[in-house]
């Protein structure tokens, strides 16, 4: 156990995805959003159903690939402040389930975009782009890399 912390992990960013319901929670929250978005009411479905897939994306981009480091003071020596919080996810180990659950939950959400836009070419490029602006940070070779020294420091 840590000295002078709540909490019995050396770094709580590496197990909070296997934390008990927060899968649910996940899910919950892009229901709610799609719901808020659903009440506007000159918005089509088609629009909806692309806004909430961009808005998704958008935001899991910037929580799990752009920010780095910890919210917790940590033993690590400074170790994990250079890694952002998809990197710190099980230590680093790849395919795990917390990995899994959160590289298809952008693939289901793109499927049922796609399926609810009537695969519009518009709509499609749209998604396709914004589902693999959030799949290839997630793949193990960009484990660490950064393209073009961009968020390198």
């Amino acid at each position: 156990m840590n000295v002078g912390v709540a909490h019995s992990e050396v770094n709580p960013n590496t197990r909070v995805m296997n934390s008990r319901g927060i899968w649910l929670a996940y899910i919950i929250s892009v229901g709610v959003l799609h719901i808020v978005l659903l009440s506007i009411p000159f918005f089509s479905i088609p629009v909806v159903w692309t806004l909430t897939n961009v808005i998704h994306n958008l935001v899991m981009y910037l929580l799990l690939h752009t920010v780095k480091g910890t919210p917790f003071e940590t033993p690590d020596q400074g170790k994990d402040r250079l890694l952002t919080h998809w990197e710190q996810i099980d230590y680093g180990t790849q395919c795990t389930s917390s990995r899994k659950f959160l590289s298809i939950s952008p693939v289901v959400l793109y499927l049922l975009t796609s399926f609810y836009t009537k695969y519009d070419p518009a709509h499609f490029v749209i998604n396709t782009a914004s589902l693999l602006s959030v799949l290839l940070p997630k793949l193990p070779q960009f484990h660490g890399v950064r393209v073009f020294g961009i968020n390198k420091y």
